[in-house]
């Protein structure tokens, strides 16, 4: 490993680490108390966004919990650098949180269509008038179910300026480029799936009121892993679209082994270039939240991370030549495993050939065979391949997931799979 791959990942360590989190919540707290300031949460929401849709509901429990204030802001669609497949995310977004309200126990239904842009309009313009009423939680969120289930009334107040031009620009200056966002103390929370990390820290600061419940509104799901009685036939199949840029595959790689196996599926093993090598920009602000956002994800599921040597460029594409040949010796997995957790938890640098035959020699390969495969290129016909079948199926990023007809994306999407696989094997 050179130097500065040594340097860049014991950084990122450091940048990740459960300690710098907890310094940087106590030095927060302890100059919010200084100043004798309260407990001040700042939500974007995005009128046409189902992600910020169940939010809202969310909220609306959330501010009879906890003693804060809770100030909220509406905001555009991200910007096309952060939604470069437009269209494809639109169409999921609704698919996924008709899946996640079902699961939540929150209302949406958007009768298959994305609302029109005038009726958003509409709703931008009653959103942005009712911000800062005494009645405003009632209004915002009979303003969402009207545009979701198609009775928005055109706005009889005329709208100067851009409504969300102000959100825009705090959620800008705050550092973030997504709706459904909730803002405290310098960390960013999502939607309903990671509200929970907000409620949490604020029960560890005192912040929860005495009557509220002692459960969470929305707790990530957990898996089964039931085991399920073999049944006559082919197998399941499990398809996992994965790659080695992906910090997310990584926080996967064990529950997608464990789907597999505890319902007796196959695991097919699905490689596509990372976005980034496909031409796609991930700026600066989407790589840090991201990079944060897997770290809590990471402790929380008790999985190694943050000494980081991210393989971009050379190192994926050796360590997919090599997969290509693992896959025909029938330790795919085992070479997926090891190169994932080289490169996100251990710093090993997978462009050189010591961090290489590290990480061959863990899947339990020859080395020099491996090394042979570095001058092959055929796996780049398999690669596109599967990023086509991808874009076939309405999805583009990774990791993604799918049982037959059933496709998600995101590692925390994969209770949904399981239900499959359960239906399937029961």
């Amino acid at each position: 490993m050179s130097l500065k791959s040594l340097v860049v990942s014991r950084v990122a360590e450091a940048i990740t680490s459960a300690q710098r989190q907890d310094a940087a919540r106590d030095k927060y707290e302890k100059e919010r108390q200084r100043q004798g300031a309260r407990h001040r949460i700042d939500y974007f929401h995005q009128i046409d966004d189902p992600y910020s849709h169940l939010a809202l509901q969310a909220l609306d429990q959330f501010r009879s919990r906890y003693d804060v204030d809770l100030h909220v802001w509406l905001v555009g669609p991200p910007d096309d650098w952060a939604a470069p497949e437009r269209d494809r995310l639109i169409a999921y977004a609704r698919e996924d949180s008709a899946r996640l309200a079902k699961r939540s126990g929150f209302a949406f239904d958007d009768h298959g269509v994305q609302p029109a842009p005038d009726a958003v309009r509409a709703a931008q313009a009653q959103f942005a008038e009712a911000l800062g009423a005494d009645d405003f939680w009632p209004r915002a969120l009979s303003i969402n179910r009207a545009l979701w289930d198609g009775t928005i009334e055109p706005s009889a107040t005329a709208v100067t300026g851009e409504p969300c031009a102000r959100g825009d620009a705090e959620r800008a200056r705050l550092g973030h480029f997504m709706g459904a966002m909730l803002h405290y103390g310098g960390e960013w929370y999502w939607g309903i799936d990671r509200l929970h990390y907000l409620e949490t820290r604020l029960r560890g600061v005192g912040a929860q009121v005495q009557a509220a419940p002692a459960e969470l509104i929305f707790a990530a799901p957990d898996l089964e892993l039931k085991s399920a009685k073999q049944q006559a036939g082919e197998r399941p199949v499990l398809h996992w679209y994965l790659s080695f840029r992906s910090p997310y595959t990584y926080l996967s790689l064990n529950r997608a082994k464990a789907l597999a196996d505890a319902y007796g599926a196959e695991l097919r093993l699905r490689f596509v270039l990372p976005m980034v090598m496909r031409g796609l920009p991930v700026p600066q602000m989407k790589r840090t939240y991201f990079t944060l956002d897997n770290a809590r994800e990471a402790r929380r599921l008790d999985i190694p991370f943050g000494r980081i040597a991210d393989p971009v460029g050379k190192p994926v594409e050796r360590g997919y030549a090599i997969l290509a040949w693992a896959l025909q010796q029938g330790r795919g997995f085992e070479f997926v495993e090891a190169f994932l957790s080289a490169v996100w938890s251990q710093g090993v640098d997978a462009g050189s050939d010591a961090g290489m035959k590290q990480i061959v020699e863990k899947a339990g390969l020859p080395w020099p065979e491996a090394r042979e495969q570095l001058a092959h290129e055929t796996w780049r016909e398999t690669a596109e391949a599967n990023r086509l079948e991808l874009l076939e199926i309405g999805h583009w990023g990774v990791p993604c997931f799918r049982v037959n007809d059933v496709c998600v994306w995101g590692q925390d999407r994969m209770w949904v799979i399981e239900d499959a696989l359960k239906e399937l094997t029961s």
